[in-house]
């Protein structure tokens, strides 16, 4: 089992940079495009990628850093075009009307962006039309009384008082045969994995994609401590019964681990699966610069990051 160490790593603030490191505002996010849709004559594959409001201290939680790379790394598949949105939902709500997927990178649970308002019946309408649902870290987070109607929408979600997320290293030792885990190799990486979710009670639909034996000290809440021994899932695949489909990942914590191949490229997999876009045989492309951890972040807390470059050959 191996151990992916990013090349360019973020620090705590105040770290030492390297004299010769290129001058670039780690927290300037005005160069990313925002709601940017396709030409007329785009016939492929729309995403829409919300990122939500800053959230959690320096290097957690890093939404628009991490929804940015998402919308890089979906540009290098030919035939889609991701649209990414700030702050929780996009300021044109037609952009959901032609999106064939969604996904949602942000807080959940009562401050859950969809939960406000009528937003669920917006989403409700985008489901029955078979458009694809992929939510990501905290946003797999809901109450039980919108969890109930997120079960029809992605098979399963992270239940409050039932669920629990703790830090722990997870070793994904093996992987099912789905498009979604193209090119996807076993890995251990340590994040905040979510686990013991509320799924659907037949399962129907729902396959397990990452699963690990967290560590029975991390079992906090009555149904996780009725599972010790039992390995656990972190992130799932959900075929609808309309045909449409839907994907829950619940790492995402860390913004370092965006550096991890195999993290990145299950993602994007999962998100061209749910837009009904073939998954290549080996797998997306994700190529990605390690540089790339270091820019659109959210200035959140005292001092700054700096990458630490590795040293000159």
């Amino acid at each position: 089992m191996r151990r992916v160490l990013p090349a360019v790593l973020l620090l705590t603030p105040l770290a030492a940079a390297r004299a010769d490191e290129p001058k670039v505002d780690p927290y300037d996010q005005s160069k990313v495009p925002l709601e940017v849709e396709p030409p007329p004559n785009f016939k492929g594959k729309r995403v829409l990628l919300i990122a939500g409001r800053a959230s959690h201290g320096p290097g957690d939680h890093e939404f628009f850093a991490g929804t940015a790379i998402l919308m890089n790394l979906l540009k290098q598949t030919e035939g889609v075009w991701p649209i990414m949105a700030r702050d929780g939902w996009p300021k044109n709500e037609k952009l959901f009307d032609q999106a064939d997927c969604v996904l949602m990178y942000m807080d959940g649970r009562g401050g859950h962006p969809v939960v406000q308002g009528d937003r669920m019946k917006l989403v409700q309408k985008q489901i029955d039309r078979g458009c694809g649902w992929v939510n990501l870290h905290y946003a797999v987070d809901y109450l039980p009384q919108h969890g109930k109607t997120v079960l029809g929408w992605m098979g399963g979600y992270y239940e409050p008082n039932y669920s629990i997320n703790p830090h722990w290293d997870a070793e994904v030792r093996a992987l099912p045969k789905h498009p979604i885990t193209r090119g996807v190799k076993p890995f251990t990486l340590r994040d905040e994995w979510y686990y013991g979710m509320r799924f659907l009670d037949d399962m129907k639909g729902v396959t397990p994609i990452l699963q690990a034996l967290p560590p029975d000290g991390t079992r906090g809440t009555e149904y996780t401590k009725s599972r010790k021994g039992e390995i656990e899932t972190m992130a799932w695949a959900y075929e609808r019964k309309d045909g449409g489909r839907g994907f829950g990942f619940t790492g995402g914590h860390f913004h370092r681990n965006w550096a991890d191949e195999d993290f990145r490229r299950v993602v994007v997999n999962a998100i061209l699966w749910a837009a009904k876009v073939e998954v290549p045989e080996k797998g997306a492309k994700v190529d990605f610069d390690p540089a790339d951890l270091n820019k659109n972040l959210d200035k959140k807390g005292k001092g700054e990051f700096k990458p630490i470059l590795p040293p000159k050959k």
